[in-house]
């Protein structure tokens, strides 16, 4: 079996990136039993999703994963079975030299529900003695699947049903459990997060929204006529209550959603999570030029809530489309919470559908078997 799995992760901006590749690390060494070795052009940025890195250190195990620093200096060996390029970063020339002929080397896409996903997933193409597959997540039993570890689902509806858990979780948090709506707001600086905060306090719904430490806090501070905040603050206005969390490891933001009624999220790895969360949940998709983001906004709502019914589907596209389109209004941030019983139990259910598939990781197993078994036989 390909054992020695290299995964190449350089952080364009945000944390998406590495928190994708983070994720995928992990799973693939503790349900898989692989090798692991991560490579990251930035550490100083992961390091705030890998608390435990040093910076200082070229080279470095955590939670058995090995830690690699690239940069233009870096020596390869060259040894592993399967080679990820994560989002076409590009592997190193001196990486690609080493790179024996039976090397698995795939390409993993960034996810979409576009639907010329399916026909491009799994394609290929020669790169010298080099051969390069394209791996592309997605929604349907055609793709690639969506990262999810195996207790994932179960942690989550454990946290959601049962209140002495989701009290621990608060506490460790110095915030305290109230019987107000709970929504977690997790977004892109361009987004009309004035308007949302403005939409979230006159709404006949008492709110407590959690926002973990990002790059919106700035946003925030001045909605509330502040010149900044820190974690540990608690704002009010109206309707609101606003609580200012501290930067979450990837676990506790996973129970995060997982406590929340609504979860607003962004790019890629929050969005998946928001899928396994199970609670209605606001996509804002990275931004693109030509509005290729509002294409592939269009085509997930079109795909995850096709089977809702008529009045829940519309108040979803009308909050999104709102959202991305930087004007969410009162009335349509009302109509979304006044169809949010509906909203939770079909999100619950597209969820626990999308759970029947097989997951990313285990099909990147299977994926990579293939090709060597397709190696060997050509060979003999």
């Amino acid at each position: 079996m390909n054992k020695r799995w290299d995964i190449f992760c350089k952080i364009v901006d945000n944390f998406g990136d590495i928190g994708v590749c983070w994720r995928l690390a992990r799973q693939l060494q503790a349900e898989h039993g692989l090798q692991v070795r991560l490579w990251i052009d930035d550490l100083i940025v992961a390091k705030q999703l890998i608390p435990t890195l040093d910076i200082s250190l070229p080279r470095q195990v955590t939670q058995n994963i090995s830690i690699d620093h690239w940069h233009a200096d870096t020596v390869f060996s060259g040894d592993a079975d399967v080679v990820i390029e994560a989002f076409s970063c590009g592997l190193p020339a001196a990486y690609l030299s080493k790179m024996r002929p039976n090397t698995v080397w795939i390409n993993l896409e960034y996810l979409s529900a576009e639907t010329w996903v399916d026909s491009f997933h799994a394609g290929n193409s020669k790169q010298g003695d080099l051969t390069r597959h394209f791996f592309f997540p997605g929604f349907t039993p055609a793709t690639g699947g969506l990262l999810r570890e195996h207790d994932i689902i179960t942690n989550n509806q454990q946290l959601a049903s049962r209140k002495p858990l989701q009290h621990q979780f608060l506490n460790q948090l110095n915030l305290e459990h109230s019987d107000r709506l709970k929504i977690s707001l997790f977004c892109y600086p361009h987004a009309p997060v004035h308007a949302l905060l403005n939409a979230m306090a006159s709404a006949n719904q008492p709110i407590d929204c959690y926002v973990p430490a990002s790059s919106i806090l700035p946003i925030i501070a001045g909605f509330f006529g502040k010149d900044s905040i820190v974690a540990g603050e608690v704002l009010r206005h109206q309707n609101l209550n606003l609580y200012v969390l501290p930067f979450l490891s990837q676990a506790d933001y996973d129970k995060l959603l997982a406590i929340c009624d609504v979860n607003f999220v962004r790019g890629e790895d929050s969005w998946i999570r928001a899928i396994w969360a199970g609670k209605p949940f606001i996509w804002q998709p990275y931004l693109q030029s030509e509005e290729t983001h509002i294409t592939k906004l269009k085509a997930f709502l079109a795909l995850f809530y096709d089977s809702f019914d008529n009045t829940s589907r519309q108040s979803s596209y009308d909050v999104h489309l709102a959202w991305v389109g930087n004007d969410i209004s009162t009335e349509i941030w009302q109509h979304y919470l006044n169809n949010l019983a509906p909203l939770k139990a079909l999100t619950l259910q597209q969820s626990n559908t999308l759970v029947a598939q097989a997951d990313l990781a285990t099909k990147l197993v299977i994926f990579s078997e293939k090709i060597i078994k397709n190696i060997v036989k050509n060979k003999v």
